[in-house]
């Protein structure tokens, strides 16, 4: 461990852990024309329609996290370089649906297999991606981040107390 994390919050070692993977893929997708952001939203969209999806830009969102206005902005940009295609929805003409183009599928097959070597590179110190040790860390992953956060609201904790 290093000196900089000894008495570190498990949270402020989740913010670390997270900044230090989004300054790495930044700077590994930046010569394929990418950002971080957009790598996850193509990334996400190509495993989608790998499984015979075509998300909505509002189901793209609530599988990456993003906001669905970030998301938009990006799919603009994105569309803008060529990368993906914008379409209504012939099912629901409020919603607008997400295509990768033939040259944002090439792009996006680079910019995976460029993060998968950064993830196998993470992954090295517990033993690498097949490891045990790397699974049970994606099953407290996982954990963590099915677990409701309330930013407003008491914890059980604190309820008890009061």
């Amino acid at each position: 461990m290093s000196k900089a994390s000894e008495g570190a919050t498990p949270g402020f070692l989740v913010w670390r852990l997270s900044m230090k993977w989004r300054v790495a893929v930044d700077r590994a997708v930046a010569p394929l024309g990418l950002t971080h952001a957009q790598y996850a939203l193509v990334a996400s969209l190509y495993g989608m329609h790998r499984s015979g999806l075509r998300p909505s830009q509002r189901r793209l969102a609530d599988h990456t996290g993003l906001e669905a206005l970030y998301v938009s902005k990006l799919a603009r940009g994105l569309e803008s370089a060529g990368l993906l295609q914008r379409a209504r929805d012939p099912d629901d003409p409020r919603a607008v649906q997400l295509e990768l183009t033939e040259q944002g599928r090439e792009v996006t097959r680079k910019a995976i297999d460029v993060v998968q070597g950064l993830l196998r590179q993470l992954l090295a110190p517990l033993g690498g991606l097949g490891s045990p040790r790397a699974r049970e860390f994606t099953r407290e992953l996982t954990i963590l981040l099915d677990a409701p956060l309330d930013p407003f609201g008491t914890t059980d904790h604190e309820t008890e107390q009061s």
